[in-house]
């Protein structure tokens, strides 16, 4: 799409329905091309220090993290494949050559389930309010995307973290849907409905903070970069390079709750799977005290370039692809009128 540049474009709209499939394209085609970065990490980690059964590791496809529970010591398990890697190109060119291209997506398709879903109610949500907002409170309310984007995330992760605890479940337990049902009920009699959003503090304390640094400074940044295109629409380079910097300071300010989340769920499963006796009762704060204690100030920041890594192209693949997508449709909605 050729940018204008003799005045600014008529702002016709995108329907609800056609931000759906454009959230859902970008997040499909992020996942696609994210998830092998994940997957090498994962069997490099596996190789210098083997997964023993029940042993719960972060898996990314650069939409959502979901916490995976290593199963028994079978070397079918796509993790637990022998490889012999000398680092992470060594690792790319052996997966390839040795098991086949498809082997770089491995564990994808279940979590997609979720993923997708959760990429789209937050895009189409954050899309909707920004909309509703900009009518109520103008179109230079610098503000619209932190609100925006605070509320589309909340909306986003308060809606996926029961299901998301329950693909857990599935996955390390392989439960039929009828004894699933059976855990959801015990569950919900034992402690309540509450129950199935346990990780849902430490989740929202990471991704709503990121969520409204992320959309102010990449709207920010876009309208920057427009200006000194002398340019009224953006390109889809000002959509990726605007994607990828406000993605990658939101990954820094936001990595502290990254690690404390990280550790929570990690906890909560291994009491869950019945590895200690009594529940951890520990706060988020709690736990940042006990990493400060034990490594210092920098162990909040644990694990920040391979976090940038994942971030950067994640957050511009799927917004640059997503505002292509919304451009399309845009073309589309203007012949049609």
């Amino acid at each position: 799409m050729e940018p204008e540049t003799e005045g600014p474009p008529p702002t016709i709209q995108v329907t609800p329905l056609q931000q759906m499939i454009a959230s859902c394209t970008g997040a499909i085609l992020t996942s696609l091309m994210v998830t092998p970065l994940d997957v090498v990490k994962i069997r490099l980690q596996a190789q210098n220090n083997p997964f023993p059964k029940g042993k719960c590791f972060v898996y990314s496809n650069g939409l959502m993290d979901h916490m995976c529970v290593c199963e028994n010591g079978s070397k079918k398990v796509w993790y637990k494949k022998p490889g012999n890697f000398h680092g992470t190109l060594d690792a790319f060119l052996k997966i390839l050559r040795n098991e086949g291209i498809r082997s770089l997506w491995s564990g994808l398709p279940p979590t997609l389930v979720m993923a997708v879903p959760a990429t789209v109610i937050y895009f189409t949500c954050y899309e909707q309010l920004s909309a509703f907002l900009r009518a109520k409170l103008g179109e230079n309310e610098t503000r619209i995307p932190i609100v925006a984007g605070i509320v589309a995330r909340f909306g986003a992760v308060t809606v996926i973290s029961p299901l998301e605890l329950i693909r857990t479940k599935m996955q390390s337990k392989k439960f039929s849907y009828k004894e699933l049902h059976g855990f959801v009920s015990m569950k919900v009699s034992e402690d309540g409905w509450i129950s199935l959003w346990k990780g849902w503090t430490p989740t929202i304390l990471r991704d709503v903070p990121f969520s409204a640094m992320y959309w102010y400074n990449y709207e920010i940044l876009k309208k920057w970069l427009c200006e000194k295109s002398g340019l009224y629409e953006p390109t889809f380079m000002i959509n990726f390079t605007s994607g990828a910097l406000s993605g990658s300071f939101a990954a820094v300010a936001t990595l502290p709750f990254d690690v404390v989340k990280t550790q929570k769920q990690t906890q909560l499963w291994t009491h869950e799977s019945g590895k200690f006796p009594v529940p951890l009762h520990l706060s988020t704060w709690a736990i940042m005290k006990n990493i400060v204690a034990k490594n210092g100030f920098s162990g909040l920041f644990t694990g920040l370039i391979p976090r940038l890594i994942k971030i950067a192209p994640a957050c511009a693949i799927m917004i640059s692809t997503y505002e292509l997508g919304k451009a399309f449709f845009r073309k589309q909605n203007v012949e049609r009128q």
